[in-house]
C-alpha cells in the first residue's frame, strides 16, 4: 500500500485542515496541495517526507499553521512562504534522525509574515547570515534558528521583536558581540546563544531582561568579566556561562537570584574568592565553578544549598579543609575537588551516595567516624 500523499488531496477546494502528521508517509509533498484556497491548517510533520518544499504552498493565502518539521526534506525553503500573509505558525524543524536537511539562505521574504508568531527553523544545514528582516515580525513569541550552520552577527533588529518569549540561536558559527539590543525584549524567558563564536563583553543590557528564566551564552568567545547586572535577574532559574574566556571575580551580585536552580561557570578565567553571597541561593542544584582560576577556602556557606545534587570545584587553586557545614547536603550526587590544594577528608556519609571515582575526591580520605 501507497503510503505517499495523494495528489488528489489538491483537488478538495473547500477543504479547511489537513492533519497527516506521524503517519509514515513517504515520497514528495504534492504541488497540487497549493490549490487548497480555503486551507487554514497543513500539518505534514513527523513523517518520512522527501524532496524540496514544493513553492506552490505560497499560495495558500488563507493558511495559518504550517507544519513541515521532522521529516527528511531538502532543498532551500522558498521564498513564497513569505507570501502567507495569515500565518501564526511556521515549523520546518529537523527533528530526529533522519532529519529535514534544508540548505541555503533564510528567505528574508520571511520577514513579511506580520502575524507570525512561532518560527522553528531549527536542525537543518541552513547557512548564511540571519536576516535582518526577521526583525519585522512584531507579533512573534517564538525564534528557534538553533542547530544551522548560521554565520555572521546577531542582527540588532532582533530587538525589536517586543512579544518575543523565546530566542535559540545557538549551535550555528555566529561571530561578533552580542546585540545590546537585545535587552529590550522586555518578554523574553529563554535566550541560548551557546555554542558559536561570540566575541566580546556581556552586554550589561541583558541585565534589563525582567523575566528572563533561562541564560545560556556558553561555549563562544565571550570576554571580560561577568557583570553586577546580571544579578538583577529575579526569575532566573539557568546561568551558563561556561566555556568562554571571562576573567575577574564572580560577582556578590550573583547571590541575589533567589529563583537560580543551576549556575555553570567552568571553563573561563575566574579569579578571586567563591562569594559567600552564592550561599543565599536556596535553591540551587547544580553548581560548576571547575577550570577557572579560583582561590581560598571553600565556604561554608556552600552548605546551605540543602537542594544541591552536584558540585563541581575541580581545576581551581582552593586550599584549606572541607568545611564540616558540607556534611548537609543530603542530597549531594556528584561532588568533584580534583586539580586542588585541599586538605582534611570527604564527609564519610558521602561514600555510599555519590557518583564519583576516587580521582574526582582530590587524593583526600574519607573522615573516620
Amino acid at each position: 500500500m501507497s503510503r505517499e500523499i495523494p495528489a488528489e488531496l489538491g483537488n478538495l477546494a473547500n477543504l479547511k485542515s489537513l492533519d497527516l502528521d506521524n503517519n509514515q508517509l513517504s515520497g514528495e509533498i504534492p504541488a497540487e496541495l497549493g490549490n487548497l484556497a480555503s486551507l487554514g491548517h497543513l500539518d505534514l510533520g513527523w513523517n518520512q517526507l522527501n524532496g524540496e518544499i514544493p513553492s506552490e504552498l505560497g499560495n495558500l493565502a488563507n493558511l495559518k499553521y504550517l507544519d513541515l518539521g521532522s521529516n527528511q526534506l531538502s532543498g532551500e525553503i522558498p521564498a513564497e512562504l513569505g507570501n502567507l500573509a495569515n500565518l501564526e505558525g511556521l515549523d520546518l524543524g529537523g527533528g530526529p534522525l533522519p532529519r529535514n536537511q534544508l540548505s541555503g539562505e533564510i528567505p528574508s521574504e520571511l520577514g513579511n509574515l506580520a502575524n507570525l508568531k512561532y518560527l522553528d527553523l531549527d536542525s537543518n544545514e541552513l547557512s548564511g547570515k540571519i536576516p535582518a528582516e526577521l526583525g519585522n515580525l512584531a507579533n512573534l513569541e517564538s525564534l528557534n534558528l538553533a542547530g544551522n550552520q548560521s554565520s555572521g552577527e546577531i542582527p540588532a533588529e532582533l530587538g525589536n521583536l517586543a512579544n518575543l518569549e523565546g530566542l535559540n540561536l545557538d549551535s550555528n558559527q555566529l561571530s561578533g558581540e552580542i546585540p545590546a539590543e537585545l535587552g529590550n525584549l522586555a518578554n523574553l524567558e529563554g535566550l541560548n546563544l551557546d555554542s558559536n563564536q561570540l566575541s566580546g563583553e556581556i552586554p550589561a543590557e541583558l541585565g534589563n531582561l525582567a523575566n528572563l528564566e533561562w541564560l545560556d551564552l556558553a561555549d563562544n568567545q565571550l570576554s571580560g568579566e561577568i557583570l553586577a547586572e546580571l544579578g538583577n535577574l529575579a526569575n532566573l532559574e539557568s546561568l551558563n556561562l561556561a566555556g568562554n574566556q571571562l576573567s575577574g571575580e564572580i560577582p556578590a551580585e550573583l547571590g541575589n537570584l533567589a529563583n537560580l536552580g543551576s549556575l555553570n561557570l567552568a571553563g573561563n578565567q575566574l579569579s578571586g574568592e567563591i562569594p559567600p553571597e552564592l550561599g543565599n541561593l536556596a535553591n540551587l542544584w547544580s553548581l560548576n565553578l571547575a577550570g577557572n582560576q579560583l582561590i581560598g577556602e571553600i565556604l561554608p556557606e556552600l552548605g546551605s544549598f540543602t537542594n544541591l545534587k552536584s558540585l563541581n570545584l575541580a581545576g581551581n587553586q582552593l586550599i584549606g579543609e572541607i568545611p564540616a557545614e558540607l556534611d548537609n547536603l543530603d542530597n549531594l550526587r556528584y561532588l568533584n575537588l580534583a586539580g586542588n590544594q585541599l586538605s582534611g577528608c570527604i564527609p564519610k556519609k558521602f561514600r555510599r551516595k555519590l557518583y564519583m571515582s576516587d580521582s574526582d575526591l582530590g587524593g583526600l580520605p574519607y573522615c573516620t567516624e
